[in-house]
């Protein structure tokens, strides 16, 4: 029987890319992850792993209708955009939507100072895609698609960002990053996210160590999200947004605690497919 919902993850570094020998494994581009249902293409994110993610699409034949959700358009989220292929192809239609700017500018705005001068190149109309940007209130339930809900929260982290939930077909997955959790009480509107989610893709940057140091920097432990997967009762815990900082050695210590103290825990990495029938 064919999945309900199809997820794979192109980016899962938080902060800035870090290519190179010691991160091949989990891999180095900044978050961006996939999520099917059925034939539809959704996207949270567009870090520096969205760039592979669009020549696949062209590929496969699946470029012409995307939607990009944005859980904030801090640099590492953002930088991948003018590089995501199906953008240049006015056959295609891409939808940008983001749920952390109240008001004007909103994130069409954050896009164009990204790519103006003397930041970059070119500007947003050389993309020749039928292109549209929305802005919304995090707490609304969007329906980009017939049959597919997305249930949206605002998050704890600098300048606001929006957590997700998409349902489709009686399955669910959960994006939740960037966002402190600290030690509780855990954020309701998080919580209301995660709740019985079959997946959960979560911010889970440090250790309960190094917490301490990076108090308001807008990231959790992944002890934190341990605690918090626990009561919110998802199914599958996928650790996100991993620091810069963490090599290949580092990432398969983390994943053997966690696993240890929530078995079957995933540590995301570039390629990863998980699937929810």
């Amino acid at each position: 029987m064919a999945a309900t919902m199809r997820i794979r993850f192109w980016g899962v570094r938080g902060s800035i890319p870090c290519p190179g020998p010691d991160t091949v494994r989990y891999g180095g581009n900044t978050p961006c992850v996939e999520v099917r249902c059925g034939n539809t293409v959704l996207i949270f994110d567009a870090g520096t792993g969205i760039r592979a993610l669009g020549h696949t699409l062209i590929d496969a034949g699946m470029a012409a209708d995307t939607d990009i959700f944005f859980s904030h358009t801090h640099l590492d989220h953002l930088i991948g955009l003018p590089f995501y292929a199906p953008l240049f192809d006015k056959h295609n239609r891409v939808n940008i939507w983001a749920g952390h700017l109240e008001g004007e500018p909103g994130v069409e705005d954050a896009v164009r100072q990204v790519m103006s001068f003397p930041l970059f190149p070119i500007e947003v109309e050389t993309f020749q895609a039928h292109l549209e940007f929305h802005d919304f209130n995090a707490g609304t339930t969007l329906t980009p698609r017939p049959g597919i809900a997305v249930k949206t929260m605002r998050l704890s982290h600098p300048g606001g960002a929006t957590g997700y939930r998409v349902e489709h077909n009686g399955q669910s997955v959960a994006y939740v990053t960037d966002i402190e959790l600290g030690e509780g009480p855990f954020d309701e509107g998080a919580m209301t996210l995660a709740k019985d989610a079959g997946a959960l893709i979560i911010d889970s940057t440090y250790t309960d160590r190094e917490m301490p140091e990076h108090v308001g920097w807008g990231h959790s432990s992944w002890q934190q999200v341990v605690r918090f997967a626990n009561k919110a009762k998802v199914g599958k815990l996928c650790l996100f947004h991993h620091d810069p900082d963490h090599d290949d050695g580092f990432m398969d210590a983390v994943g053997a605690a966690a696993d240890e103290a929530r078995p079957g825990t995933i540590v995301a990495r570039e390629g990863l497919v998980i699937e929810l029938p």
